[in-house]
């Protein structure tokens, strides 16, 4: 995805009235777009916030994917006081258990596996390792996996060295990162109006939204406005009535048990786990002071209040408080942007956080608002539409890497697991393991989340091996690829143990320490 950056404002734009943008809805979602649109075109956007403190945000332990550190960078935004501030840790994956059979795991890192030789990729040479019986697990040749396994964590190198092949994101407290960002934005310049919207005034011929009135009689009136207002989505789905694309029938879960604990040893991981259950999954996130722990189920295989029993009886730490119920419906609105409004966060789509998309999604729509602003105010129906098509490209891609960690099971202890390992699955999604399945290969495409390195550990990981693989890796002789790959293992362990702990690097940087943790 291009970067938002280097946008140049020439002198006809400097005498221009600056649009008005008006974002409904604080959050995550709000203050990450009213703080970015803010920062990123400066002078060409007069920005204004909404939001009412007696609404709530749906806000847990938050497991990000890489791409926020872009966005924190592009926004100036120092890390040790970002991590400070929302007490985070640092993450170099995702822990899969017992998703492809009960009693193995795997980790989805954010780093590569070997590398390509003489253009074939690493997972190739592997499996013809494995097909001779002289494979180590995958994750072993990735340096990413076993930094992680260990718990040590260091910044990658800059270079093209073995110590550049990783990257890393965040785990933070999402109750924490809202008003971080609303600090951050109105500091450059945001405006904020505390208050609860409770009639939209719209244009009577294009039907455009012109103004918000608040509860107490003040009237936001806007060029433009973006609904971060969850999943209410009071503009886009109540006011315009922009349909809602239902994907239960793909992804059943729709409920989350929440439950936060201290912390059950002196051991911090630098990643978050997913561990399959009888009616969907558990999430651990461990953040600097506490661990957050959550159950996502489907409501039609278990109820909340058994849910909320198997959450208490699975946490290590002590509770912090009673589970707390979250219910969410997945899928995406069939158009994000419409009219005037553009929706962003839950107010556009939601996909359950089983690979932690759920902030990655809000960053990548204002992204896409950012390189299609309007000019001048007035929507070009051109530039909507690519909006609607771009977001509805990563929307549908996540969705199909998602369905892909229940369809590739062989899982049949449960009446949940037998129906996403049998269903059928998106005629995209279908495609994509019809090529792994048939060649060993991964799609190709140039924008979207999740490359090759995401789905071969996926599709290795759950045991879903492909009948073919690249015939080119027959061509070296096994004894001497065995001893390449021996080697790479031994430079990765080399690596991993001149690594701190992820605690201890944590303690040396301790401007990155909240105050309590």
């Amino acid at each position: 995805m291009a970067p938002a950056a280097g946008i140049e404002v020439d002198s006809t734009m400097e005498q221009r009235k600056p649009i008005k943008l008006v974002v409904l809805g604080g959050g995550t979602a709000g203050w990450m777009t009213a703080a970015g649109i803010a920062k990123l075109l400066a002078d060409r956007v007069d920005v204004h916030l909404v939001e009412s403190e007696d609404i709530g945000i749906v806000g847990v332990g938050e497991a990000t994917l890489p791409h926020i550190r872009g966005f924190v960078e592009r926004l100036g935004i120092d890390e040790a006081a970002f991590m400070k501030a929302t007490h985070a840790t640092y993450k170099l994956g995702i822990d899969f258990r017992d998703f492809g059979r009960i009693g193995e795991s795997y980790i989805h890192p954010f780093g590569s596996f070997g590398e390509e030789l003489n253009s074939v990729g690493f997972h190739h040479y592997w499996l013809e390792l494995q097909r001779h019986g002289m494979a180590e697990p995958l994750g072993d040749y990735s340096l990413c996996v076993a930094a992680a396994l260990a718990n040590r964590f260091s910044p990658p190198a800059q270079d093209m060295s073995l110590a550049s092949t990783y990257g890393y994101a965040y785990q933070f407290d999402a109750t924490l990162f809202g008003p971080f960002m609303r600090e951050f934005g109105t500091g450059i310049g945001v405006t904020r109006h505390e208050g609860r919207v409770t009639e939209v005034e719209r244009d009577g011929n294009r039907g455009d939204v012109t103004a918000l009135v608040l509860a107490d009689g003040r009237r936001i009136e806007g060029d433009l406005f973006v609904d971060c207002s969850g999943f209410r989505s009071l503009l886009l789905g109540q006011e315009l009535g922009e349909e809602w694309e239902d994907w239960t029938h793909w992804l059943p879960c729709d409920r989350a048990a929440a439950m936060p604990c201290t912390h059950a040893t002196d051991e911090l991981r630098p990643y978050t786990t997913a561990t399959a259950m009888p009616a969907g999954w558990r999430w651990q996130i461990p953040l600097q002071h506490r661990m957050g722990n959550g159950y996502v189920f489907s409501s039609a295989f278990i109820d909340e209040d058994a849910a909320c029993e198997t959450i208490r009886a699975a946490a290590d730490g002590e509770p912090l408080a009673d589970p707390r119920i979250l219910k969410f419906r997945p899928g995406r609105r069939k158009r994000s942007w419409s009219h005037n409004v553009i929706g962003v966060g839950l107010a556009s789509g939601f996909l359950e956080p089983l690979e932690s998309t759920s902030i990655y999604l809000a960053q990548m729509a204002i992204t896409y608002l950012i390189e299609l602003f309007p000019e001048d105010g007035r929507v070009d129906p051109a530039d909507r539409d690519e909006f609607n098509r771009l977001v509805d490209m990563e929307y549908d891609r996540v969705r199909d890497f998602l369905i892909l960690h229940y369809h590739a099971t062989t899982r049949d202890d449960s009446e949940f697991w037998n129906h996403v390992r049998t269903m059928e699955v998106p005629d995209s999604l279908a495609g994509k393991m019809a090529l792994w399945r048939e060649a060993g290969r991964i799609e190709k495409y140039s924008d979207g989340l999740f490359y090759d390195a995401s789905w071969i550990a996926v599709y290795i990981g759950q045991g879903w091996l492909p009948e073919r693989h690249d015939p080119r890796a027959g061509m070296v002789d096994p004894a001497r690829l065995k001893a390449a790959a021996d080697r790479l293992r031994q430079e990765i362990a080399f690596e991993v143990s001149a690594m701190p702990a992820h605690r201890e690097f944590l303690q040396r940087e301790s401007a990155r320490l909240a105050d309590a943790a």
